[in-house]
Formats: structure tokens, sequence, C-alpha cells
């Protein structure tokens, strides 16, 4: 069971922490990791895009001109796809991008996620974070002690003050642990945890 140090808001060790193995120790499988990015990102496309088949367009009831005699192709409607403002043949319909991936496989996926980061020592584990008000110079002071990057923080529960103070920095996305993903651990380089959201990921991974 690995060790790693708990630092308070100014990065100053003040504790350590044992982390599981069978949650921040699994071996990677990048296919697995590379399955459960993509059921995540097609769950969230709309999939309202939409195009009008020759039956959608308005118009064209009537044969343009009789079937025989003209010398001309047969034609049988004017929202042929064949004519210009006709239908378009086999354009995209509204469609569910989503499918299914086992629970079992969406958990191994996070913590292999997890077990990226520390292998990397990109993990680091906070006591807690706390601000005396809503105020996003505040916290940049906390983020640069703590000499976050592109950063993904993981919360327990949503501390509004932390939430609030941190979204105006672009390169740093604060997180419930039960919103936990994979998707938002690969995207974020570095990843930082409350000890109170690293105790309970851990508890729920298990």
């Amino acid at each position: 069971m690995a060790k790693l140090q708990v630092v308070d808001q100014n990065n100053t060790k003040v504790g350590d922490i044992e982390l599981a193995p069978e949650v921040f120790e699994v071996e990677i499988q990048p296919e697995i990791l590379n399955l459960v990015v993509r059921y995540q990102r097609a769950a969230v496309r709309q999939g309202t895009h939409a195009t009008k088949t020759r039956g959608l367009k308005r118009g064209g009831g009537r044969k343009p001109w009789r079937q025989k005699g003209t010398g001309r192709a047969r034609a049988g409607s004017s929202r042929s796809p064949l004519w210009r403002g006709g239908g378009i043949t086999f354009g995209p319909q509204p469609r569910d991008y989503s499918f299914k991936v086992n629970k079992k496989v969406r958990k191994l996926a996070l913590q292999m996620a997890l077990s990226s980061r520390v292998s990397e020592e990109k993990l680091t584990v906070v006591k807690s974070i706390d601000l005396a008000e809503v105020k996003t110079k505040a916290f940049a002071a906390v983020a640069d002690k703590l000499g976050l990057g592109k950063t993904l923080i993981v919360a327990k529960d949503a501390d509004e003050k932390l939430v609030l103070s941190a979204r105006n920095m672009p390169h740093i996305k604060v997180i419930e642990a039960d919103k936990l993903n994979v998707y938002d651990v690969l995207l974020y380089p570095e990843l930082v945890m409350l000890e109170s959201a690293a105790q309970d990921v851990q508890e729920r991974l298990k």
C-alpha cells in the first residue's frame, strides 16, 4: 500500500495518506481508457443534426412533365435529390450516439486513470482549501503556492466559496468526488484531491 504526503493549502506537509493499491496502483490498459472516454463523449452529443430528404422538402407533389414524349429524362418530382433544391440522399438524421459500457468496466477505467496520475507523480492530496470569501484573487494565491497548472480539483462536497473562486480560472476545474470521471482525470495533467475526497473515492472504488 503506497503512501502519499498530505499538504495544507500553503504546500506544507501535515501528514500522510495510505492509498489502496486496488484503486491507485492498477495496471493501465489504454484500450479500456479509450473505450470509456468515447462512451462519455458520445453520451453528451446532442444528435439533433438533420437534413431534409425528398419526403421532407416542401412541394414537388406535381409531376414536372409527362412521362413520355418530351425527349427528356423521366421525372416524378422536382424535389428529387438529383435536382437543385431537392432533398438530400442519406443525410444525417437525429439520433442517439450513446452506447452501453458495463459499470465494472467504467469503474476499472477510473481506477486506471487515477493510477496513471499516481505513477506520473501528478496527484497531490491537500488537507483542505479554506477561503475567507469568494474571491478569485484569494484562490489564485493558494493555486500559486501549490504550483497548480492545468489542474482538476476534487472536493467531497460542493464548497461554494471554492467553486465560485476557481471558476474564472480557465485552466482549473473543481468537481465533486461523486462526479469524478475518466475524461476529466485524463484531460487535466494534474490532479488535486482534498483529503476527505481522496478517502471517499478510495472507499467507493475499492
